[in-house]
């Protein structure tokens, strides 16, 4: 090997996963390198705290949410199994290792918290062409993950025809 470059190890790739089109496409991606490299896929689909109590903002102007990740839990457990069946199905398949990760929070901290607890190599995320205002309050997912990881990220861009899903 040449001075000065190093081995490329892919091991494990952590997918983040939400059942739309660009997360589809982000699943297919990861598919690909993970029969290329030999590596397992941990899928980590994340569902949003639901709020369980409101209580006024500062000055009375927002409110403030308790929120609770078992009523999340449960409330997403659904949408998971769905979600888990489709998975298992295309990385069974092609002989694919994975495991599945439904966890609670907000979704770029918790993929990066998932790929950190996973040792991964590789973070793999779909993005979307987010309007004007996700991008000024919210910014996306793929942005966030990117910032937070310390390890690499590949963002999946949508298609041509899938451009506004």
């Amino acid at each position: 090997m040449p001075r000065g470059v190093t081995e490329l190890r892919l091991k494990t790739i952590v997918l983040g996963y939400d059942g739309t089109r660009s997360a589809e496409r982000a699943l297919e991606r990861a598919a690909a390198i993970a029969q290329a490299f030999g590596a397992k896929i941990v899928v980590t689909d994340v569902a949003a705290p639901q709020p369980v109590q409101a209580a006024p903002g500062a000055f009375g102007l927002v409110p403030y949410y308790e929120y609770t990740s078992d009523i999340g839990l449960r409330a997403d457990e659904a949408r998971w199994r769905e979600h888990r069946g489709r998975i298992d199905s295309l990385l069974d398949g092609r002989g694919i290792e994975h495991e599945f990760a439904g966890v609670v929070g907000e979704p770029a901290a918790e993929i990066v918290d998932v790929a950190e607890s996973r040792d991964a190599d590789l973070i793999v995320v779909g993005t979307r062409q987010a309007g004007f205002l996700e991008r000024l309050f919210g910014g996306s997912v793929s942005q966030g993950v990117a910032r937070r990881a310390h390890c690499d990220v590949l963002v999946v861009h949508p298609a041509d025809d899938d451009a506004g899903s």
